[in-house]
């Protein structure tokens, strides 16, 4: 049975009773931030309460882990977007405890999608052979700390990125919301 209909007729009666008009606001981060995060469930509400932020209070880029694979992928362009054109002025990379990307067994996931997904085992050898190492793309880390700091470390090395502009990290508790600061990143103006 699919969630779709379901999901429709809330969103019907949502529009109708014009209870969208709460959450009006414009494209440009009221706070000037832009927020990577984990995509995981628990932080969906808990997280911009727990700091304070509010629906236009920041973008908000959701990834597995927070933790940015490539330094010319979609993440790392929608933080660029946000920086260069949506006015945010400071980057958090928010990673939590408990994190499913801790200890990812990539051959593990391999195996499922090969026995759960279908996917010819040839097509694995294949984007192997093409340079598409699933240890890489897959990548995890053994702690959440060293995830949020391989993330910081990507953006403020990126070329495209503004020397000056801060890139701050934080591990968050997904049960009470207590943040932990690894780096604040403010320097002099270069």
């Amino acid at each position: 049975m699919s969630i779709v209909p379901g999901l429709l007729e809330f969103n019907k009666k949502f529009v109708e009773e014009k209870q969208y008009e709460a959450y009006l606001t414009d494209k440009f981060p009221e706070k000037k931030i832009v927020v990577l995060t984990c995509m995981d469930t628990r932080l969906v509400e808990l997280l911009p309460k727990a700091m304070n932020l509010r629906n236009g209070d920041a973008k908000f880029i959701k990834n597995a882990g927070a933790v940015l694979t490539q330094p010319f992928g979609s993440a790392m362009r929608s933080i660029l977007v946000a920086i260069y054109e949506l006015k945010a002025q400071e980057v958090l990379v928010i990673g939590h405890h408990g994190c499913g990307m801790t200890n990812l067994d990539t051959q593990g996931l391999v195996d499922k999608f090969i026995n759960i997904g279908g996917v010819d085992p040839l097509v694995i050898e294949t984007l192997e052979n093409s340079g598409i190492h699933m240890d890489k793309f897959l990548r995890g880390f053994s702690n959440p700390e060293e995830g949020v700091m391989h993330s910081v470390k990507m953006i403020r090395n990126h070329p495209l990125f503004p020397k000056a502009t801060p890139v701050h990290g934080f591990i968050i508790s997904p049960e009470t919301g207590e943040l932990e600061l690894l780096v604040e990143d403010y320097r002099e103006e270069e």
